[in-house]
């Protein structure tokens, strides 16, 4: 290996990804005011530079497969006119279920920067660990913890307005 490629990893791996968490909890709080789970992601290149940003749109679209993670890689694929997102960091707000996490290792992304933790759905250390899976042919680097407080409490509070919101549907005659 050459010393060149081990400057370029460590530079990369030692970004401060804040920024990047920033405009993805701008982009979930997008998906709050069309009605879904407060969920957002950027995919950023080798450079820095956010190639690609959504928010999850399931209730928008009628679909199930509208993750932010997802939605992130399409916009990626037909900018970028390539599957494979080597080089690229996937920053979303929520650790990817085990679909995100699938199509992440399918698209050969180098890294996932996520915000709060899934202990329900996530595939990335919480329920599974897609990411290092080594009967895969892709591994990815993993970065957990950016910005959780405020990722986790986007979700929460979410979730309580709508308990909420449920509640008082109940009570109406």
């Amino acid at each position: 290996m050459n010393l060149k490629g081990i400057k370029k990893k460590i530079s990369r791996a030692d970004r401060d990804w804040t920024p990047y968490m920033r405009r993805a909890l701008e982009l979930a709080a997008e998906s709050v005011e069309k009605g879904d789970i407060p969920i957002g992601a950027v995919l950023v290149n080798v450079d820095g530079k956010i190639v690609a940003q959504a928010h999850n749109e399931r209730e928008l679209r009628h679909d199930p497969t509208a993750h932010a993670e997802v939605l992130a890689l399409r916009q990626a694929g037909a900018g970028e006119k390539a599957w494979r997102m080597t080089g690229m960091t996937l920053v979303v707000t929520l650790e990817p279920c085990v679909m995100c996490a699938g199509a992440l290792s399918l698209a050969r992304v180098d890294r996932i920067v996520y915000g709060a933790a899934d202990p329900k759905a996530g595939a990335t250390g919480s329920l599974y660990k897609i990411h290092e899976d080594k009967r895969l042919n892709h591994q990815i680097e993993l970065v957990s913890g950016v910005l959780e407080a405020e990722c986790r409490e986007l979700l929460v509070s979410f979730f309580r307005k709508k308990r909420l919101e449920a509640d008082e549907k109940k009570k109406r005659p």
